[in-house]
């Protein structure tokens, strides 16, 4: 091995690719399983975009808060949601995050500061003033993350959130995950600006877009807004352009794609491999770590799905608990 070569430690770029591993692992299992009926309701899948979360989340503790979107899978394992329950939530079963009351789309775990999954494109934008309120009314540097698509980004609640966070400085990070379709409509039909950093400064605060698929550039802009945010510099906008290997959910028939695009993203733009390249290309890490843990990850998510199969239902007496909290 060489000198270490890059801003991160070795023991966090391993930990990096085992996380988006693991997340390329769990949903390539869910789109089998998917296909073969095991999984009720609709699952929107992360792959492809595995560097973003894992690079943004390396910088937050669990006091951090982040609001996810309904392609939430990725931003749960990242934040250090378990897997395990992670796929026992979206099976429905009892052993699940939420007791397998939320599903793909509602998975939350508020001891990792996630919360949750949402299926109302936006929704999670205004969530997160209220935790950057939070975090700066106790003085804590917490900082809160809102992560929404392409698509989201032309919803009213999101923009509001904007100049929200804007006029009352809050410790904000606004995360836009351009994967350029929203659904099935390109984002160049759809989004009047040139770029998202158009939309930041409109609303006056700080913008700055980065190649998705390069954990490194996602690790270093996301860095320095954090940290801002932790300092009292109030809210960013972060952009990443990325790309999903699957369609918007699972069954979606992707006829608006080009042929042959798909596969030309996984071969020439896949994250994992970019990653991958870049740490034994520099002799930082061999290949043959690499191997072991995707061996590790894999292990993992068979051992999730067996542990979820296994798991009972929830019964008729779960119906009405965890609906309401008591602070009495």
């Amino acid at each position: 091995m060489t000198d270490q070569p890059f801003s991160i430690d070795r023991g966090t770029l391993l930990d990096a690719y085992r996380t988006m591993k693991t997340i390329r692992e769990f949903e390539e299992r869910l789109h089998v399983d998917v296909a073969r009926g095991d999984i009720p309701g609709f699952v929107h899948l992360y792959a492809g975009e595995e560097a973003a979360a894992t690079a943004i989340m390396l910088h937050l503790g669990d006091n951090d808060r982040i609001a996810s979107t309904h392609r939430g899978h990725g931003h749960c394992i990242a934040k250090g949601v378990d897997v395990k329950e992670m796929m026992g939530e979206i099976r429905g079963k009892a052993s699940g995050a939420c007791k397998g009351k939320g599903g793909s789309m509602h998975i939350a775990d508020l001891s990792k500061g996630m919360m949750g999954a949402n299926g109302i494109l936006g929704a999670g934008a205004p969530l997160a003033c209220g935790a950057g309120l939070a975090a700066k009314r106790r003085g804590d540097g917490g900082v809160a993350i809102s992560f929404v698509g392409d698509g989201a980004s032309n919803q009213g609640m999101f923009l509001e959130s904007l100049n929200l966070a804007a006029v009352w400085n809050l410790p904000v990070v606004f995360v836009v995950e351009n994967n350029g379709y929203a659904e099935s409509t390109s984002v160049e039909w759809a989004v009047a600006c040139d770029s998202y950093v158009d939309r930041a400064s409109g609303f006056g605060m700080p913008g700055v877009t980065v190649d998705g698929t390069d954990f490194f550039a996602v690790h270093e802009a996301a860095g320095e807004v954090i940290a801002r945010a932790r300092e009292g510099g109030g809210p960013s906008l972060l952009e990443c352009k990325m790309y999903r290997f699957y369609g918007h959910f699972e069954g979606d028939a992707q006829t608006y794609r080009a042929q042959g695009e798909v596969e030309n993203l996984r071969e020439n733009h896949d994250c994992i491999k970019i990653f991958r390249a870049a740490v034994t290309g520099a002799g930082v890490i061999s290949a043959a770590e690499l191997d072991t843990i995707d061996a590790q990850a894999l292990a993992l998510v068979n051992e999730a799905v067996e542990h979820a199969t296994a798991a009972p239902m929830p019964g008729p007496e779960d119906l009405e608990t965890d609906v309401y909290i008591s602070y009495a």
